[in-house]
């Protein structure tokens, strides 16, 4: 990914020739150290960000599944209600599973905290409006069935916000804040 400690590296390599060994208060040391920390600093926002955007990449991978099993249709309402609820208590089973295979008395694991966490978050955007692509309309299909997975790819779809009574609003993607 970054690249500035190789070319730090590099330059050093070309002004000296090959370098063995550096004084510790050196220029050249502090350049290569700042490079260095630059690298990691990047690598580390990175990996954030990835982590951020993976449930929005997660429910639209959803979301084209179901289109694909409906063979490409706009789907109505009460299906797109009910994939939904499939979305929203996908974790429900491991949920339980977990739950299970704690011993009474004993406090909860993290991975049921985890599981608890999701489900929640999940039911509360619901309850605020669940965002996700537009469904309804095959323009947005078409271009929903082409994307292969990537994040910049997102914003070319409409996306809207559903209610659990029907209700529907268009929305901006990426989404700004929680609702």
């Amino acid at each position: 990914m970054p690249k500035s400690l190789e070319r730090a590296q590099k330059a050093i390599a070309k002004k000296k020739g090959t370098v063995n060994a550096l004084h510790q208060y050196s220029r050249d040391s502090k350049r290569l150290h700042r490079a260095g920390v630059r690298d990691e600093r990047l690598e580390r926002i990175a990996s954030a960000r990835k982590k951020k955007d993976k449930p929005y990449i997660e429910r639209t991978a959803f979301f084209q599944e179901a289109l694909k099993r409906n063979g490409g249709q706009p789907l109505s309402m009460s299906a797109i209600q009910d994939l939904i609820q499939i979305y929203v208590h996908q974790y429900d089973e491991e949920l339980n599973e977990v739950k299970k295979a704690r011993r009474p008395g004993q406090p909860a694991k993290p991975k049921e905290d985890l599981l608890k966490m999701k489900v929640a978050s999940l039911e509360k955007e619901y309850q605020n409006g669940f965002l996700l692509p537009v469904l309804d309309t095959q323009d947005n299909i078409t271009v929903l069935e082409k994307w292969e997975g990537s994040w910049s790819y997102l914003t070319n779809f409409k996306w809207t916000r559903i209610w659990p009574d029907g209700k529907t609003q268009p929305a901006s993607f990426p989404p700004k804040g929680d609702h």
